[in-house]
């Protein structure tokens, strides 16, 4: 059973042993488990929040009739989702998903005065025994796309349209940076914060400024439209996003997706709540976790770079490359990481710094 209630609307595997995948069945034989997602955009088709709910989908499939689903969408962060995710915990929800960075202090408060309920947040770093946060390894993603799109640009100028400022999306834009010049080192990357998770018009000025300063690859970082993938096919620029695929709203010049399937990681987590073994801990999920997946490779990157990238993908999965590894230096030239010293899980979580090569100073 599910239901969806309109405004911003929710935000590896399954039980060894068929016993306990048993155990949560008979613990909700009585009534259904209430889950409560909260989302900080509309669930369209494409975009952050639709993936969210497709990781959902894998939990109603496997429980059905035995989950109570309730979603809110379009949640703006701050008092007004503090206010609706607490209504969800006063009218019986049990788990409560956060789709978003700014619910995580409402969503502490909630966990401590409530240690019946398990809270899965989204792109935090707060923990508490009944709060989990979750955050996916984009960056691993971002830099293939880098070298694919140092194979394609012309300018040698790449862009990238972000929503906030936050370490998520700075690792992702560093490791975009970092895997272009692994390609050709006189890359440079110019960067428009649009302070928005959803906000098309300014989401499409961004992409379009970009393009008038002669950039030629644009990264859609953490938009759940596909404004600035469809404004960069129209004026013949290649562009690429997270989540989900969006290569219908660009057939010709999508470069693909640094995509995330949330489906495993939300089921377990449910398993857990169901059996009394929910833990809060910080996931840090990758390619190596089936979490982060590339897809929807553009047919023009040439097949001698499309060969180097696979490559590169399979040291990555398997730790065998490092994409965060010294030497790496600021905007400024000073050294941050030095030569041969990998950045630690915590370092990079943290990350409030832009690489070489970033041209667009960080906001204050």
């Amino acid at each position: 059973m599910s239901q969806k209630l309109e405004r911003r609307t929710f935000l590896k595997g399954t039980l060894a042993a068929s016993t306990a995948i048993m155990l949560p069945m008979r613990a909700m034989a009585s009534e259904p488990l209430k889950i409560g997602v909260v989302l900080p955009s509309p669930a369209a088709d494409v975009g952050w929040s639709h993936t969210l709910l497709a990781g959902v989908d894998t939990v109603k499939k496997a429980y059905g009739d035995m989950l109570q689903v309730t979603v809110l969408e379009n949640i703006a962060e701050g008092p007004d989702a503090d206010r609706i995710a607490n209504g969800l915990v006063a009218d019986g929800n049990k788990v409560l998903l956060l789709g978003s960075f700014g619910y995580q202090n409402g969503g502490i408060q909630i966990a401590k005065r409530n240690p019946d309920v398990s809270v899965i947040h989204a792109s935090g770093y707060l923990t508490e025994p009944n709060f989990s946060p979750f955050t996916a390894k984009y960056w691993q993603g971002t830099y293939l796309m880098g070298m694919a799109a140092a194979s394609l640009t012309k300018s040698k100028k790449l862009g990238c349209v972000a929503a906030f400022a936050i370490p998520e999306l700075i690792t992702s834009i560093n490791a975009f940076m970092l895997g272009a010049r692994s390609v050709n080192p006189e890359i440079e990357m110019s960067v428009v914060w649009v302070n928005s998770w959803f906000d098309p018009a300014s989401e499409q000025d961004a992409a379009k400024a970009l393009i008038s300063q002669g950039v030629d690859v644009i990264f859609s970082n953490a938009q759940d439209t596909p404004s600035v993938i469809a404004v960069a096919e129209e004026a013949g620029v290649y562009a690429y996003n997270l989540n989900s695929s969006m290569a219908k709203y660009a057939p010709s010049k999508y470069l693909g997706v640094v995509g995330t399937d949330w489906g495993p990681h939300f089921k377990r987590l449910v398993d857990e709540h169901l059996a009394g073994t929910f833990e809060g801990k910080n996931f840090w999920l990758g390619m190596e976790d089936d979490v982060v997946y590339v897809a929807d490779w553009n047919a023009d990157i040439p097949a001698d770079m499309m060969a180097l990238i696979k490559a590169r993908q399979t040291e990555i999965s398997s730790g065998s490359f490092v994409v965060f590894k010294g030497p790496l230096k600021d905007q400024a030239s000073a050294e941050r990481v030095a030569d041969g010293v990998s950045m630690t899980d915590s370092e990079i979580i943290s990350m409030d710094w832009h690489v070489a090569g970033v041209t667009t100073p960080l906001p204050s």
